[in-house]
């Protein structure tokens, strides 16, 4: 399927859609409230709008302020019994992983073990080299913010079939074929997302600190805030997601596939977290008030430059997007798309929202869709 149309909307999808999400058919409805003051019905009549326009099992929304949680849901978890998303589910959150890998490169900064405006040959050394980049060019704050240059691996797998989900590469391999090809442009002088910036921020973690990225992303940020519901996979050994959630479906042929216990993310640091939106809302909330970043970082991570993506209605700061939502917030997010599962947040220090599905919708529904989608969460932030 490498040459024909199909695999290519997927692979343009996996290249384009990180931050995009699409929301689920229309029966099962439904909303549960942790207390009174919370995002209003009318949050719910939105999602069965969008859930019935672009058709997709299921979604669901969670927000969460100071004092309230909702959680909101529409269509359904599973094909086979027709269930809801349970409550709380768990999802894979695909590049939302990212926005974590950058957290602990800053921590690093921060501690001085790592300067974000060095070079990464200086800390990979010989490995940053070829058509696709020169490490000697490249920064670290470059990797963070997709300014290196570097091209996407993704544009270049072949993740049209099943079986190709089923085949792991290693994070280095993956570099290696992003490196392989001719860089996309000179460090700094544009923005372009690439999911080999995180493979080599992960090695960068692990260089320095002697560990597996998991292993620091859970010491540094999961076990502080309490995200009892967010883990890193022990792949290969973890392909089956821990606690209750959706099944997720990939379209193959016209045909919805149950796809849930594939794991492309491959361990890696580009996207192989699983979490619940509740925990996701943490996070964010939590990284943006300060909880994991000292000042100076925070702000680093916060100096955002124009995306030039016109799927990403946001600006690139360290590892997390930026826009002014429709009642005015500056929010916070990233997004991510893999394996039958599609997750769009946004967030403030006070608030935040999180919107999951269990389907990746083509990328000519995410194009014509992508105002809807962000009106949604955009109607749960703006709530309250």
């Amino acid at each position: 399927m490498a040459g024909d149309e199909s695999g290519e909307l997927v692979r343009y999808f996996w290249r384009t859609a990180a931050a995009a999400v699409a929301i689920a058919t229309s029966a099962g409805t439904g909303v549960s409230v942790a207390q009174t003051d919370s995002p209003p019905a009318r949050v719910q009549a939105e999602l069965d709008l969008l859930v019935g326009s672009i058709g997709v099992p299921g979604a669901q929304l969670v927000a969460r302020g100071d004092g309230w949680q909702a959680q909101i849901d529409s269509g359904v978890g599973d094909l086979v019994t027709g269930a809801p998303f349970p409550d709380n589910a768990q999802v894979r959150i695909a590049s939302n992983t990212k926005s974590f890998v950058a957290t602990v490169v800053l921590q690093l900064v921060a501690e001085r073990r790592v300067e974000l405006d060095a070079p990464i040959e200086r800390y990979l050394p010989g490995v940053v080299r070829g058509p696709g980049g020169d490490g000697h060019q490249i920064t670290v704050r470059d990797l963070l913010q997709h300014t290196s240059g570097i091209p996407d691996y993704l544009s270049y797998l072949d993740l049209a079939t099943i079986a190709a989900l089923r085949r792991p590469l290693p994070a280095a391999a993956l570099i290696r074929l992003g490196l392989e090809q001719p860089a996309v442009f000179a460090p700094r002088t544009s923005t372009g997302y690439s999911n080999t910036d995180f493979l080599l921020a992960g090695a960068l973690i692990e260089r320095i600190t002697g560990v597996p990225v998991g292993v620091e992303v859970t010491r540094r940020i999961i076990v502080p805030l309490g995200l009892r519901d967010t883990y890193w996979p022990l792949f290969p050994l973890e392909n089956v997601i821990r606690a209750p959630h959706p099944r997720g479906y990939h379209a193959y042929d016209g045909v919805l596939v149950d796809i849930t216990d594939i794991d492309p993310g491959w361990g890696l640091a580009d996207g192989a977290m699983v979490a619940t939106g509740a925990d996701l809302d943490r996070f964010f909330m939590a990284l943006l008030s300060g909880e994991l970043l000292p000042p100076e970082q925070l702000a680093e991570m916060q100096r955002a430059v124009p995306s030039g993506d016109p799927l990403r209605d946001a600006d690139f700061g360290l590892g997390l997007f930026r826009r002014v939502n429709a009642c005015g917030l500056e929010v916070w997010s990233h997004g991510g798309a893999m394996n039958g599962f599609v997750v769009l947040n946004a967030a403030t220090p006070s608030r935040a929202v999180t919107l999951s599905m269990n389907l990746l919708p083509d990328p000519i529904t995410t194009v014509l869709y992508q105002g809807a989608m962000n009106s949604v969460v955009d109607a749960a932030l703006c709530a309250n």
